[in-house]
This record gives structure tokens, C-alpha cells and sequence, in this order.
């Protein structure tokens, strides 16, 4: 599963530069959990949950960030913002669902996707 998911960080770390997002860290990690992508566009600091299924699982990968996954992202978030000291004008938190078949993968970007 562990391999899965790194695939999946990476395919979405090359879907988010094509959009124009500039990555500024990866797997920050603190005694809280792990943040996967943190990304910036224009003076949009945006926080990335990665999900990555096979497509033969039942559920949509994003319908696991549950409200309490939200609130650890939430924390890790805000030490992040400590740790930067940077002014962004707007954060938000994103959600982007990697679903792998044998042959293809098919990428849900959620933007918004909690507050």
C-alpha cells in the first residue's frame, strides 16, 4: 500500500505543477501526523490530502478524510503556518483522489474540500 501511495503523491505533485502550483513541501511530518503537499498558487497557500485506490476498491478515496482526519490537517496546517511565518492571502484545503487501474489513473481534484 505504501508504494501505491507514493505513486500517488507523485502523480499528483506532477498534476498540480502542470496546473501552476509551485510545491513547497512534502510529507511535512510533526508529532501530530503528516501533511502530504503543501503548494502555493498566486497568494493561495493550499494544503493537499493525496488518496490513492485501486480502482477496484468500493470506497471514493476522498470519502476517507473524515471530520476527524480534517481536524489533524487542521493542526498540521497550522504549525506549518508557524513554522513558514509567510502572509498568504487565502488557505484552503484540498483533497486530490488517485484512483489506478492496470492501465490508466484518473485524477479528482477537490478544491475547497473542508474549512
Amino acid at each position: 500500500m505504501k508504494k501505491l501511495g507514493g505513486w500517488g503523491e507523485e502523480t499528483a505533485v506532477s498534476y498540480l505543477r502542470k496546473k501552476g502550483f509551485r510545491i513547497l513541501a512534502r510529507n511535512f511530518r510533526s508529532r501530530f501526523g503528516e501533511l502530504d503537499i503543501v503548494a502555493k498558487k498566486d497568494q493561495t497557500l493550499v494544503f493537499f490530502e493525496v488518496k490513492t485506490r485501486k480502482n477496484s476498491d468500493i470506497m471514493k478515496p476522498f470519502e476517507s478524510v473524515n471530520s476527524r482526519k480534517q481536524e489533524k490537517i487542521k493542526i498540521l496546517a497550522s504549525e506549518f503556518l508557524q513554522k513558514t511565518n509567510e502572509g498568504y492571502r487565502s488557505v484552503r484545503f484540498d483533497v486530490i483522489s488517485v484512483i489506478k487501474d492496470k492501465t490508466s489513473y484518473l485524477i479528482e481534484h477537490i478544491e475547497n474540500a473542508f474549512d
